[in-house]
């Protein structure tokens, strides 16, 4: 019988030891969704349900160690970023990239938590913007995320997140989905923009406190429903869905003293799924 070889995705990004958010995070989403995951750590954090309360980068070369051990044993089909911290490991992942050119990358440009702790130094958005963007097949940016990226006003209203996804295409990006999450309404809407279209995602609003690691859960479900072999809008729409899905179970769920993470293991979880 001949060994069959799964899809592989790849997560960059810091370690949360409560499990919520981070490569944890995005192992749980890539096993869920019936991808391989592997990983590469940026950062240790001391962190819970109810904050940050340390920080410690990974040195960028071990970093780069990490990577190529990964890529030249793994046959890796996509890459997610996730937290990158300072401006000096942005820089690394950039160039580890580059090593790389044919994979599919979805950055999730994390600069601040749920808990509203810093995860990215000031000095390296500037670094994000314009070095690492441009090696992206998708950036999910949140409001607040999209504001510093562009140096604007928050989008309050789907007009203006409409215009923001375009100036950040305007980054050198593949596409954009900017997550509107920090937008109230009755709604979550998103916004896709992959470069002719704009793709409006909505769902229900879920009133539950147990958000940590939704930003999170969201890019690792694109990024592995992109190495099982789905189109972008089908990826992301796919996506959007198992977030809704774990938010929906988690919100039944207490989980620490603070934003309890979303159920990355909910039942059922199809592969793919539809909105």
């Amino acid at each position: 019988m001949a060994a069959e070889q799964p899809p592989i995705a790849l997560t960059i990004a810091g370690s949360d030891p409560s499990g919520g958010a981070g490569v944890q995070a995005d192992l749980k989403t890539f096993s869920a969704l019936g991808v391989y995951g592997a990983s590469v750590i940026t950062a240790l954090t001391a962190q819970n349900t109810t904050g940050v309360s340390g920080v410690f980068g990974v040195p960028p070369e071990f970093i780069a160690a990490q990577f190529q051990s990964v890529t030249s044993d793994l046959a890796v089909s996509t890459i997610k970023t996730g937290m990158l911290g300072d401006a000096s490991i942005v820089e690394t992942v950039v160039r580890m990239l580059a090593g790389v050119p044919c994979t599919r990358v979805v950055v999730d440009p994390v600069m601040v938590a749920t808990s509203g702790d810093v995860l990215l130094d000031p000095d390296a958005i500037q670094c994000v913007r314009a070095d690492l963007i441009p090696r992206a097949f998708l950036i999910t940016p949140n409001i607040p995320e999209a504001a510093k990226l562009l140096n604007a006003h928050e989008a309050n209203s789907e007009a203006d997140m409409r215009a923001q996804a375009v100036a950040l295409m305007e980054l050198g990006c593949g596409a954009v989905l900017l997550k509107g999450g920090h937008v109230a309404g009755t709604a979550a809407v998103d916004v896709l923009f992959d470069g002719k279209d704009h793709h409006v995602l909505q769902m229900p609003w879920i009133d539950t406190r147990n958000t940590h690691g939704t930003g999170c859960t969201l890019s690792a479900a694109i990024a592995a429903n992109l190495a099982l072999g789905l189109q972008l809008r089908e990826a992301v729409s796919a996506g959007k869905a198992f977030v809704w899905n774990a938010l929906k179970s988690g919100a039944l769920r207490r989980i620490g003293h603070g934003c309890g993470p979303v159920d990355h293991l909910f039942e059922p979880r199809p592969r793919t799924l539809e909105l």
